[in-house]
């Protein structure tokens, strides 16, 4: 992956953080607490903060994961 798609795909990861941690907060104030808890647990890892700065385990590169296979199975 270059430097291009990574920033793309972290900007994509942060604006779906914002939104969903935002509804979040809308389901609460509205005393929605079933559908705050729905949305959290549908999104519970990408809620937690401590992962925000460790996106290495959300994305993989298909070719190395196919190369490592196929290592794994020889």
């Amino acid at each position: 992956m270059n430097n291009v798609d990574a920033l793309r795909i972290s900007q994509q990861r942060d604006d779906i953080y914002d939104s969903i941690v935002a509804q979040f907060r809308v389901l609460m104030a509205d005393d929605n607490i079933d559908g705050a808890l729905a949305l959290a647990d549908e999104f519970f890892e990408w809620m937690d903060p401590d992962q925000l700065e460790n996106e290495s385990t959300l994305f993989y590169n298909e070719h190395e994961l196919a190369a490592l296979y196929e290592q794994l199975t020889k």
